[in-house]
């Protein structure tokens, strides 16, 4: 089994971040391949950067299509996550989304904990957008600021554990929302009374387990790919996989 791990991120340090977490529960049989944005920003932190991000996901999973049994796309905000379901038959999953469904089978309430407040309104909206509005507890993040995106997991540690501890007295899960900060939740689990969930490694079980479960993914229903349709302007792998007819 092969999985693509697709950083819609720009940032190579948080692809070698995310590929250790993923590592940590990858079956046996599978092998993990990774790609980092070309095309984008340094880290995703806004719906419009989000927006741009998805063609970018989009287009890697053209580029690659064929090569894998599954993708992860491995930003919270899961970017392009709906139109990659669409497009391409086999399963895609998502941060935000793996995690969050895992909490549910872990607890009855959960919260985002992450490390600054300017994504706390539009992850919200995630869950909003799920339907999980009353077993959501909120978004927790430090007062202190960081430098450096590829660094936060070590320079906010510890105000990250601070955060955990004080959210876990609304939440049972506590679910550590961002690139920058995956792996942490295995670091610090020890000293948090409630379920630490790391998205990435949520996301990389779900993964593999849909790669067995439904190989072609979510290619039924209102997920049945779109027919071809030509276009003008957009990148030519990602053109030539949409304006591709279906084989009888």
């Amino acid at each position: 089994m092969r999985l693509l791990l697709i950083n819609p991120n720009t940032t190579q340090a948080l692809t070698e971040r995310l590929a250790a977490a993923a590592r940590t529960v990858l079956p046996p049989d599978a092998e993990l391949v990774t790609m980092t944005a070309r095309r984008g920003f340094a880290y995703i932190s806004s719906r419009a950067e989000a927006q741009l991000a998805g063609a970018e996901v989009l287009s890697m999973l053209a580029e690659k299509a064929g090569t894998f049994d599954a993708a992860i796309i491995a930003a919270f905000g899961d970017p392009g996550l709906s139109a990659a379901r669409e497009l391409f038959d086999i399963p895609v999953t998502g941060m935000s989304e793996a995690a969050m469904v895992t909490a549910l089978s872990l607890g009855e309430r959960f919260a985002f904990v992450t490390f600054t407040p300017q994504l706390a309104p539009w992850y919200g909206e995630k869950v909003t957008r799920m339907g999980l509005g009353a077993r959501f507890s909120g978004t927790f993040t430090p007062e202190d600021s960081f430098e450096n995106i590829g660094t936060v997991a070590e320079d906010l540690r510890t105000p990250l554990l601070k955060t955990c501890i004080t959210a876990s007295r609304k939440a049972d899960c506590l679910i550590l929302a961002g690139a920058p900060i995956a792996g942490l939740a295995g670091e610090i689990e020890n000293d948090v009374p409630a379920m630490l969930i790391d998205p990435i490694r949520a996301a990389t079980i779900q993964a593999a387990g849909l790669a067995r479960l439904y190989p072609k993914g979510a290619s039924r229903g209102s997920f049945k790919r779109p027919p071809a349709k030509p276009s003008q302007g957009i990148d030519a792998v990602l053109a030539s996989w949409i304006g591709r007819k279906e084989e009888p």
